[in-house]
């Protein structure tokens, strides 16, 4: 073979490696950014359901099933609440037995394969909690966004903001406890949720983008009677609010974070989430720079939201180690780099934004110290 003809191969061998490694990173990318909201998240794994009986539930033994506290249950077409295990319940070496709070949606019978979810309710605030609210639309720079507002009588405004694998219904799962603290809860569907616009590329960013969409309703309560914003996030919905704490306009009338679970580390979550569905691990590297050139994810926004000095309002964080998803150390160094303005409440034993899940009184109790002062 002449040395042309040599070059030309060779060429042509690298330029199909290379086509080939781009649409294997952008297929990556996509396990992990075209999440469906609400849809359970990958990393918990699927249980079958053995027995059912009047308040209680066989499922397969393993770590998920055996966690503490509350979750939701979802299989097809079907939706529960299981409890705590019950210890007096007759248990195998394979299965687990759990209190079977109530089915919500559907029916659960022996066979069914579920996931743990951290959504307990399904439904509005007045289907599924008997509280009052309203619907109304946010006006979006996409569009408008559909949103629940549940009023009461303080002039302090609660914004709160679902993560991956979620809806505004886990909103839900704190509502109740709010609307006894008398703070108006304002709970928001942003881009790409069901109802409202899609971001351009169709993607999800991770918070990098969809923290505009809190800005929105931050300027609608203003608008609308609240003097000061408090933002509890989940997930990336507390990567959102961080962003907007340092880098909206209006960031000085946000008296106070909440962040459950937040995403700090953008890469870790993005590859945590394309293994979990299945993507090889050679391809990881691949996902994130597939990812960051589709969407424009840019670390650096992320570092400074996350900025120890950019910090200027009394910041809760509820994390713990079990989190496979969004690692614990960065909100760990957060913490303990501002003392004086962050407060770590670790919890153990819970996956990835289901913090108050695995106790819901201390979760409680937390957020009513903290919250108290900035009423």
């Amino acid at each position: 073979m002449r040395p042309a003809t040599k070059t030309a191969a060779a060429v042509t061998t690298l330029l199909g490696v290379g086509a080939a490694a781009i649409v294997a990173g952008r297929h990556a990318s996509d396990a992990a950014l075209k999440a469906a909201p609400g849809r359970p998240l990958p990393a918990d794994p699927r249980l079958t359901v053995h027995a059912t009986a009047p308040g209680r539930i066989t499922l397969t033994r393993s770590l998920a099933a055996l966690r503490p506290g509350v979750y939701g249950l979802e299989g097809e077409g079907a939706h529960a609440v299981v409890g705590e295990i019950l210890d007096d319940a007759p248990h195998t070496a394979d299965t687990v037995v759990r209190r079977l709070e109530r089915v919500t949606h559907g029916a659960l019978v022996a066979g069914d394969r579920v996931r743990f979810t951290p959504q307990l309710h399904r439904g509005t605030p007045s289907t599924a909690l008997g509280l009052d609210h309203q619907d109304i639309e946010i006006t979006g720079e996409l569009g408008p966004l559909p949103a629940w507002l549940m009023p009461a009588v303080r002039s302090t405004w609660v914004i709160a903001v679902h993560g991956l694998g979620t809806t505004r219904e886990h909103a839900l799962n704190t509502a109740e406890f709010l609307h006894r603290a008398q703070l108006p809860v304002l709970a928001l569907a942003y881009r790409g949720d069901e109802g409202a616009p899609r971001s351009p590329d169709g993607l999800g960013h991770l918070g990098d983008s969809e923290w505009r969409d809190v800005d929105a309703a931050i300027r609608y309560a203003l608008r609308s009677g609240a003097r000061r914003v408090i933002l509890h996030g989940w997930s990336t919905g507390a990567t959102m609010a961080l962003h907007a704490a340092t880098r909206s306009a209006l960031r000085d009338r946000i008296e106070g974070i909440v962040l459950d679970s937040p995403v700090l580390d953008w890469e870790f979550t993005l590859k945590a989430l394309a293994a979990a569905r299945h993507t090889p691990g050679p391809l990881l590297p691949l996902a994130v720079r597939a990812a960051q050139g589709r969407t424009g994810i840019h670390g650096d926004r992320l570092r400074e939201a996350v900025d120890p000095r950019a910090l200027r309002v009394p910041t809760l964080l509820f994390h713990g180690p079990d989190d496979t998803l969004a690692p614990w150390g960065p909100s760990r160094e957060l913490a303990d780099r501002r003392p004086d303005l962050v407060s770590l409440h670790t919890v153990r034993h819970a996956p990835h934004a289901s913090m108050w899940n695995a106790d819901p009184t201390v979760y409680e109790e937390t957020l009513r110290r903290f919250l108290t002062p900035l009423m």
